[in-house]
């Protein structure tokens, strides 16, 4: 018999077997959002797979009819082990096999299995000994406290400190603990031979995973270098993102959640020409608004105009802001623009900071005269949000009459879908919109778009009688003469942006809504297959 003060331990036992299976669910969803994109998509099936298997497992339960407790330790050893290395092994087998969605469900099914057949195993153990009322109610409540505490504690605490690969090695831990802690919990239920093995194995699980623990760092850094393809120079996760930085022997790379954002020997070409030809067009710009960007390489850009008086950057991850200031490759290649004095730093949800009543949303004289969009590419739906007409729409007001936007806007010649679908949309959202193009060696043939509101160009006298529908401005003949030194963009080459070859021509797509959602659907059928 089982007497009440190990009854209260068991109980103990069945709160972090509940937090530790809700974690190893979560550590799924954010490694496939990680690795594969599409948030929503791989949260969505991850979910419905590890619930169906969690139903699998208590089935399964009733086939075990003798041996409850030793089995309920072998299960949680084995959940320790598999639960806890899981992560780890993923990491390191995505890059190597084309078979990585198999290994990813299967392991979340083995995983939900044995999760599944923890608590029926427990409440079968417990029966015994509490009135089945009672046994119901107290097992449950524990079960969804557990629940509680790891959604508190995974976003809170776990991925910001841990990092995805040390948290799932941690839980794994805690369940090898609660093994090891069931060979005396419910010694009176264990026969007296083979527990002396039992308990050796659990202290062998136990040692395993402390030094997976240890290593994990290194785990991390060769599973990102063999996914990457560069020596990791830096690494940080944040409550938003994976930060990686790689150097390879002309330069370093900026990864985001696995996805380069620039490469320091062409980024250059990139963020020439995303700002020169707006700054060329609003000529009287000296309030200018930057959205992402938190690199600091766009507003370095802005900083060579004299005339700018002010700029506002918009960014998420104060991370990446820091990351921006605060390492010394990057810092360089910024010029340290964002510790200019005419610079200031939001760390906020642009979509939410757009949505706000603030002070930039008065007067004429307090809105911005340009507005430079920087975001990485919709290839979620927590991104896919800053490319509706919800977004562009609320982005209004925030702009003074005459303002222009300079946005990227991924690939026309990969994803022309997915370009003219955010060119279509800033035209429902009430603005006039002029398509152009660059070539940065590292990614291609990239996209990008100037906008300014509907009627503007005509009430400044500055409308082109001869431009089409997709050319309602007249664009700069050159550079503004204070600029000097430029690597890439000349007069003549900023003129060229603006003339599309035929395989980039205008498509007529759908608007990206809030509600739905379009592009990013779009982005992930064109992209999806170029890794």
């Amino acid at each position: 018999m089982i007497d009440r003060a190990p009854l209260g331990l068991l109980y103990v036992n069945v709160l972090i077997i509940a937090t530790c299976g809700l974690v190893y669910e979560l550590v799924a969803g954010t490694l496939a959002s990680y690795l594969l994109g599409d948030s929503v998509t791989q949260f969505s099936l991850i979910i419905g797979v590890y619930l169906s298997a969690l139903g699998i497992g208590a089935w399964l339960s009733q086939y075990i009819e003798d041996r409850l407790a030793r089995t309920f330790i072998e299960i949680e050893l084995a959940l320790a082990l598999i639960g806890g290395f899981s992560t780890p092994l993923l990491f390191l087998a995505f890059p190597l096999v084309d078979w990585f969605h198999v290994l990813l469900f299967g392991s979340v099914v083995v995983i939900g299995i044995l999760v599944g057949l923890e608590l029926p195993l427990l409440m079968r153990i417990l029966k015994e000994h509490l009135d089945f009322s009672e046994l119901v109610s107290r097992v449950l409540a524990f079960d969804y406290l557990g629940a509680l505490f790891a959604s508190l504690l995974f976003p809170i605490f776990l991925v910001p400190r841990l990092g995805l690969t040390r948290t799932a090695i941690l839980f794994g831990l805690l369940n090898a603990v609660v093994g090891l802690w069931g060979t005396y919990l419910l010694r009176p239920l264990l026969a007296n031979r083979g527990i002396e093995g039992l308990r050796g194995r659990a202290i062998l699980v136990i040692g395993l995973l402390v030094v997976g623990f240890i290593k994990a760092d290194s785990i991390t850094t060769l599973s990102e270098e063999n996914t990457l393809g560069g020596k990791i120079v830096y690494a940080d996760t944040s409550p938003y993102q994976r930060i990686a930085v790689t150097q390879s022997d002309r330069g370093f790379q900026l990864y985001l959640n696995g996805h380069l954002q620039f490469n320091s020997v062409d980024e250059y070409r990139y963020h020439e020409s995303l700002v020169h030809p707006l700054m060329s067009v609003c000529s009287d710009a000296t309030r200018i608004l930057v959205l992402g960007g938190g690199d600091g390489l766009a507003v370095r850009e802005i900083l060579k105009y004299s005339r700018v008086e002010s700029i506002t950057l918009v960014d998420l991850d104060p991370a990446m802001t820091q990351l921006a200031t605060g390492f010394e490759p990057l810092a360089k290649l910024n010029s340290r623009a964002l510790s200019d004095p005419k610079v200031t730093v939001i760390n906020r949800d642009a979509f939410v900071w757009a949505t706000e009543d603030n002070a930039d949303s008065g007067s004429d004289a307090l809105r911005y005269d340009a507005v430079v969009i920087d975001f990485p590419d919709p290839g979620s739906y927590s991104v896919g949000k800053l490319y509706t007409t919800h977004f562009y729409t609320s982005l209004r007001r925030h702009l003074a009459p005459h303002a222009g936007m300079a946005i990227q806007c991924t690939s026309p010649l990969v994803a022309p879908k997915s370009y003219w679908c955010i060119l279509h949309t800033l035209r429902q959202s009430g603005f006039d919109v002029t398509p152009y193009h660059a070539s940065v060696p590292t990614f291609g043939v990239w996209g990008f778009a100037l906008a300014r509101q509907i009627g503007a160009e005509e009430s400044d006298g500055r409308a082109d009688p001869d431009a089409g529908s997709d050319s309602p401005w007249i664009l700069p003949p050159s550079l503004a003469p204070e600029i000097a030194g430029l690597r890439f963009l000349n007069d003549a080459t900023m003129r060229g942006l603006f003339h599309l070859p035929q395989d980039q021509q205008s498509l007529e797509m759908p608007s990206n809504r809030l509600n739905d959602q379009i592009l990013v659907r779009l982005y992930d059928q064109e992209w999806g297959g170029r890794g």
